[in-house]
């Protein structure tokens, strides 16, 4: 099988210490996919059913990848995440349903047989190798010729910042560079998909923010398929093309970040995600397929729906006026953002109603009565399951 080299501008390693990093600019990408195959998906997942002991963890799964896209499972602790990614990578036999890489069917096949990329959250190095030997151990396994591996090696480390450090070992390495190599590793063998397990999760706060920019331009540098697991709801947003939301072993939504927070399916993905306004209240008829919830005096908000369920209003979409006195809420938080305030009222059931706005900054100060309002285009019933 015939495939393209890695060549592409390095990542400046930076110093030992981790410290702040400059990030070189984004070159076209480079595929790493079969010849002949660039319209071909890297990953398809077809009702992929998956138990232990009885108990289910995947339910029915399907997703798709599509060539250089980016793609993160998103979800809470023991939603099925990790389980979907260890049964792409072959380290979980799914009871039943296909997944195809490049166009194979490879759910029955082992793991050293499906050309993945892996990343762990703890590195998963080897502690008596040097830095070049890590990345050279999958080359090894593939039987790549010693001139060819050599060349390789050397590649996939100055793609990564990390051609100066070849001789160290991962315990002479910070966090970061560990990382690196870690990346490195799974790139050299040029694979059909990159998968990343929590890579970031090991890492501090500074570090993984500039982290998430440094492995986001190298997966769109080398064009290479990603699916990446992660909990942190900020990471997903700022990495992914799209985002498939996890619950219970099923996948509840998959979408581009802006769609899951202006178009949650139902209330518990805008919960979790934190996407805007959701008010659960008394919705009364307001004509045939409409509904009215009352929140406070002389504030109400209108939505059409096919039946009841929670109020749900992006925070931008809810406009802000000074009330007469004697009507409306007062504002109870107020936070300047630089392009615009955040202003909280709070309703008298307790619910906080967020509102977003570049335009709402001097007359809304704490404590004055506001009125609300949104257009009921804007206002939509989700189900809460």
């Amino acid at each position: 099988m015939q495939q393209r080299r890695v060549r592409a501008m390095p990542l400046d390693a930076g110093p030992a210490s981790g410290a702040t990093l400059p990030v070189m600019p984004v070159k076209a990408p480079i595929r790493h996919a079969r010849q002949g195959a660039a319209d071909e998906s890297p990953l398809d997942v077809t009702g992929l059913h998956l138990s232990y002991a009885g108990i289910a963890a995947l339910k029915g799964i399907n997703l798709a990848v599509a060539p250089g896209e980016f793609v993160a499972l998103l979800g809470p602790s023991g939603c099925g995440k990790t389980s979907l990614l260890r049964s792409i990578a072959g380290f979980t036999r799914p009871d039943r349903g296909m997944i195809r890489l490049a166009g194979r069917d490879v759910a029955r096949r082992l793991p050293r047989e499906r050309n993945i990329g892996l990343v762990f959250q703890n590195y998963a190095l080897f502690p008596h190798m040097t830095v070049a030997a890590n990345v050279r151990f999958g080359l090894e396994c593939r039987g790549v010729r010693a001139a060819e591996a050599d060349q390789r090696v050397a590649e996939a480390l100055a793609l990564v910042g990390m051609a100066d450090f070849a001789g160290r070992r991962p315990a002479q390495l910070s966090g970061g560079q560990q990382q690196r190599v870690a990346l490195a590793r799974a790139v050299v063998i040029e694979p059909d998909l990159l998968l990343l397990d929590e890579p970031l999760g090991a890492l501090d706060r500074q570090l993984r923010t500039q982290m998430q920019t440094e492995l986001k331009t190298l997966q769109r540098r080398l064009g290479v398929a990603a699916v990446f697991v992660t909990h942190d709801q900020e990471e997903a947003m700022s990495m992914a093309d799209r985002i498939a939301v996890m619950r219970g072993g099923a996948i509840e939504q998959v979408d581009a970040p802006e769609r899951l927070f202006a178009h949650p399916r139902n209330a518990w993905i805008c919960e979790f995600i934190g996407a805007g306004n959701l008010l659960r209240g008394e919705l009364s008829a307001a004509g045939p397929g409409q509904w009215r919830m009352q929140i406070g005096p002389d504030i109400a908000f209108d939505a059409v729906g096919p039946s009841p369920g929670a109020l749900f209003i992006p925070a931008d979409r809810v406009r802000l006026q000074p009330a007469p006195d004697g009507a409306g809420l007062p504002v109870s938080a107020r936070r300047f953002l630089g392009l615009g305030v955040e202003v909280q009222v709070a309703t008298p059931a307790g619910t906080v109603v967020t509102v977003l706005s570049p335009q709402a900054a001097a007359p809304f100060q704490l404590g004055c009565a506001v009125l609300l309002s949104a257009d009921p285009a804007d206002c939509r019933l989700l189900p809460d399951s």
